[in-house]
C-alpha cells in the first residue's frame, strides 16, 4: 500500500492563483505519480464538490476534496501560496492547500488517516510546523506523522523549535475513526456536579474532510466550556453509532450537516441546534452556546421521522447568511435535480419507440392487452408506454422534492399529492413548481406550532401529512390551479405562435443561458423549461423547437474547445490539449461540463466566447424550425430531429463563432504578455512541461 503523501506530491512554492489552477497543479502531481487516471474527470468531481460548499477554513487553510473514480489510491498533495488563495473562508484566502484524492470505493482504514489529518488542521502547532518546513521531504514526513530520517532537520515552529503538541496523522486513526470521543470536565473527575451532555452529529456531502473538522472544533470548544461532548461522525468510511444510553442521557444534540443525518429518530425530542457543517468549524463556542440556552429554556425538538424543527438539509446554514432568492433557488434545483432522471428515462425510451415504429406509435393500443413478440410494432408501443409513465411522475417529482427541499422529509407527501394534482387539472411543469412551493410552506408553518408531548409522535406519520396534503390539494384543486393551469395554457400557445424574430430572440436567450455556467443552475433553468414543455404525451410545436435550441447551443462549448485546441493548441496548455482530445465526444453527447476545464482556468475569455457561439447556435435552431422530441443524447438522436441538416449546421456554426472568438482573445492575452526568461522563440516545442505548468497558473 502506498504512502498517503510523498515528497512528489509537495509544492512549497505553488504559483497558482485561483482555486481551479491550484486544484489542477497538485493534481497534475497525482497523475504523474499514477494515483489519478484522468486528469479532467477528476477535476470535474472537484468542482462539484466545491459547489456544494466551499471548502476554505479559517485560519489560511484550502482544502479542495472527493471522492473519484479516477483515483486509484487515497492520496494527499500540498502546497503553500506566498501569494494566497481565495477558497471561500470567511478570514480570507488561503497559504496551506491540501488536496485530498479519495477513490468512489475507498477502504475505511485510509478514509481514517484523511480523518486525522482533518481533526489535525485544527491543531495550530501542526499548521505552523507546515507554515516553516523548509523541505517537500519535510512536510511529507509531519503530515504523516513520521519522525524525521537521521540527518534530517524537523520542521521547526515559528521561534525555530520543534513544534510542541502534533498528533501524527497515522497514530490518530482511533481519534478519526469515527467512533464516539469524549471530551468535557468528567475526564478529570474533578467535577463534583454532572456536567452538562451534548450529543453531536456532522457529516458532510463527501464525508472525508469537514465531518471530522467539525467533530474536532466543537470537541475543543466543549472542552473550553466544561461540556461533556459526543460526537458521532457520519463520514465516507462509515458510522459507529452512538449507544442509545449516551442520547438518552445528554442535555442537548447539535446537528452539523450537509446532507441528512442518518437515523434521525434516535435524538427525538431533546433540545436540538441543527446547522450547516460549517458552522461548527468557525463557530464551535457558539453552538454549544445555543444548546445550552435552548435546553435552559425547555426547547425540544418534536420527534420526526427523519425531520428535524430547524430547516431541511440542502437548507440547513441558510439563516446564517443565505437570503430569501439564494434559499428558493435551492429549493427549485433540489426538485429539478431529482426530475431530470426521469426527464431522461422516459425522454429517451419515448425517442427510441418514435425511431423505430414512427409518430404514429403514440396513438398504438395499450401493450397490456395487445402485444406480438415478433412485431417490431408492439416492441416500439412498448417502449413508448414504458418512457410515457416514466414522464408521469416528472411533475410529482419536481413538487415533491421542491417540498422535500423545504420542510424535509415531511414535505415529501403534500408535494406529491399537490404535483399530482396539477398533472390531472393540466397546469403542468408552471403547476408542479407552484405546488412544491406551497407544500414546503404549509409543512414549515406546521412545524412552527408547539404540541404537547403526547402528539409529538404522531405528528410526522399522521398530523402533519394529513393537515398538509388537505391544504394543498383544495389550494390546487379549488383556488389556484386553475389560474396556473390557464396560464399554463396561455404559455403553450404564446409558444406554438413564435415565429420571426420572437422565436430567434427565445433562442438567442436560451443559448446565452446554456452557455453561462455550463451545467451550473442557470444551464439547469434552461434545460428544466424546455424538458417541462416535452414532458407530456403531445407536447407542442413551439415546446419541440425549445427543446431542440437548448440541446444545440449546450453542445457548443465543449465542441469549440475541442476545436480551438487543435486549430491553435499552441494557446493552451498541454493539458488543455488532452482534454480538449476528449471534449470532441462529451460535445457531441450534449456534455456542456466537458468545457468546464477551459472555463475554470480562463473564465473571462472561455465564458463569453462560448456565450456568443450558443446564441448564434439558439437563435439558427429557432430560425430553421428544428424540432426534437428527446431530451438528450446529442448526435446520437439527429434521426428524431426535424430538419436535422440545419440543425447540424447551426450547430457547427455556433461553435465556429465560439472557437474564432476563444482564439482571439487568447491570441491577444499571448501577445500581451512579456516572454519569460529562456523562452525565446517559445512555443509548444520550446515551452515543454515548464511552460505549460506556468500557463496552468494562468487565470486570465
Amino acid at each position: 500500500m502506498s504512502e498517503l503523501i510523498t515528497a512528489d506530491l509537495v509544492d512549497l512554492d505553488l504559483s497558482a492563483d485561483t482555486k481551479e489552477a491550484a486544484a489542477r497543479s497538485l493534481a497534475e502531481r497525482m497523475v504523474e505519480a499514477g494515483r489519478v487516471t484522468d486528469l479532467d474527470g477528476f477535476l470535474a468531481d472537484v468542482a462539484a464538490r466545491e459547489e456544494q460548499m466551499p471548502t476554505g477554513l479559517d485560519g489560511g487553510i484550502g482544502i479542495p476534496h472527493c471522492r473519484s473514480a479516477h483515483v486509484t489510491e487515497p492520496t494527499l498533495a500540498f502546497g503553500r501560496s506566498a501569494a494566497r488563495i481565495d477558497f471561500g473562508a470567511a478570514d480570507g484566502p488561503a497559504d496551506l492547500i491540501f488536496l485530498i484524492a479519495a477513490p468512489a470505493g475507498a477502504d475505511s482504514d485510509h478514509l481514517t488517516i484523511l480523518s486525522s489529518l482533518a481533526r489535525q488542521l485544527m491543531n495550530a502547532d501542526f499548521t505552523d510546523a507546515l507554515r516553516s518546513a523548509d523541505r517537500p521531504e519535510q512536510a511529507a514526513a509531519l503530515i504523516r506523522g513520521e519522525e524525521p530520517a537521521a540527518g534530517e532537520p524537523a520542521a521547526a515552529g515559528p521561534a525555530g523549535v520543534e513544534p510542541a503538541g502534533v498528533e501524527p496523522v497515522a497514530s490518530g486513526l482511533a481519534a478519526a475513526s469515527g467512533s464516539a470521543a469524549s471530551t468535557g470536565a468528567s475526564q478529570t473527575g474533578s467535577e463534583p456536579a454532572v456536567p452538562f451532555r451534548i450529543v453531536a452529529v456532522t457529516s458532510c456531502p463527501t464525508g472525508i474532510a469537514h465531518t471530522y473538522m467539525a467533530a474536532e472544533s466543537l470537541e475543543n470548544a466543549a472542552r473550553e466550556a466544561g461540556v461533556e461532548l459526543v460526537v458521532e461522525t457520519q463520514g465516507s468510511a462509515g458510522f459507529d453509532k452512538l449507544p442509545t444510553a449516551t442520547i438518552a442521557a445528554a442535555d442537548a444534540v447539535v446537528f452539523a450537516h450537509d446532507v441528512e443525518v442518518r437515523e434521525k429518530a434516535r435524538f427525538a425530542g431533546k433540545p436540538t441546534v441543527d446547522v450547516g457543517v460549517k458552522a461548527a468549524i468557525s463557530r464551535p463556542a457558539e453552538l454549544i452556546a445555543e444548546a445550552r440556552g435552548k435546553a435552559a429554556r425547555g426547547e425540544v425538538a418534536a420527534p420526526a421521522d427523519g425531520a428535524s424543527e430547524g430547516s431541511a438539509p440542502m437548507d440547513a446554514d441558510g439563516a446564517a447568511g443565505d437570503g430569501f432568492g439564494t434559499r428558493l433557488r435551492k429549493w427549485l434545483m433540489t426538485g429539478v435535480s431529482y426530475m431530470v432522471p426521469f426527464v431522461a428515462a422516459g425522454g429517451l425510451l419515448i425517442a427510441l419507440a418514435f425511431a423505430i415504429g414512427g409518430y404514429e406509435i403514440a396513438s398504438a393500443k395499450s401493450v397490456a392487452d395487445h402485444f406480438v413478440w415478433t412485431e417490431t410494432s408492439s416492441w416500439a408501443a412498448l417502449l413508448f408506454q414504458i418512457g410515457g409513465a416514466a414522464f408521469t411522475f416528472l411533475v410529482p417529482v419536481l413538487a415533491g422534492y421542491i417540498a422535500y427541499g423545504m420542510a424535509d422529509r415531511p414535505g415529501l407527501v403534500p408535494g406529491f399529492v399537490g404535483g399530482y394534482i396539477a398533472t390531472t387539472i393540466k397546469a403542468g411543469f408552471l403547476g408542479g413548481l407552484v405546488a412544491g412551493l406551497i407544500a414546503g410552506a404549509v409543512v414549515m408553518a406546521i412545524q412552527r406550532f408547539k404540541v404537547p408531548a403526547s402528539m409529538r409522535g404522531i405528528m410526522p406519520v399522521v398530523v402533519i401529512p394529513l393537515v398538509s396534503s388537505a391544504i394543498v390539494g383544495v389550494l390546487m384543486f379549488v383556488v389556484i390551479g386553475k389560474p396556473i393551469a390557464s396560464a399554463q395554457e396561455a404559455m403553450t400557445d404564446w409558444l406554438n405562435g413564435l415565429s420571426g424574430a420572437n422565436a430567434i430572440g427565445l433562442g438567442v436567450l436560451l443559448g446565452l443561458m446554456m452557455c453561462f455556467d455550463l451545467g451550473g443552475p442557470v444551464n439547469k433553468v434552461a434545460y428544466a423549461f424546455a424538458t417541462g414543455g416535452i414532458a407530456v404525451s403531445d407536447p407542442s410545436t413551439g415546446s419541440l423547437k425549445i427543446m431542440a435550441a437548448v440541446m444545440a447551443a449546450g453542445m457548443v462549448p465543449p465542441l469549440a474547445m475541442a476545436l480551438a485546441t487543435t486549430v491553435r493548441g499552441r494557446l493552451f496548455t498541454r493539458a488543455e490539449r488532452e482534454n480538449g482530445k476528449a471534449a470532441w465526444v462529451l460535445g457531441a453527447s450534449f456534455i456542456s461540463e466537458g468545457a468546464i476545464p477551459f472555463a475554470a482556468a480562463d473564465p473571462l475569455r472561455v465564458i463569453p466566447s462560448s456565450m456568443v457561439g450558443g446564441a448564434v447556435t439558439g437563435a439558427l435552431s429557432m430560425a430553421f424550425d428544428c424540432t426534437l422530441r428527446a431530451p438528450h443524447g446529442g448526435i446520437f438522436v439527429v434521426p428524431l430531429i426535424g430538419q436535422p441538416f440545419l440543425y447540424l449546421l447551426a450547430i457547427v456554426a455556433g461553435t465556429v463563432v465560439s472557437t474564432g472568438l476563444v482564439v482571439f482573445l487568447k491570441g491577444l492575452r499571448k501577445t500581451a504578455e512579456p516572454e519569460a526568461p529562456g523562452q525565446a522563440g517559445g512555443g509548444a516545442a520550446a515551452g515543454g512541461t515548464t511552460e505549460d505548468e506556468s500557463k496552468v497558473a494562468v487565470a486570465v
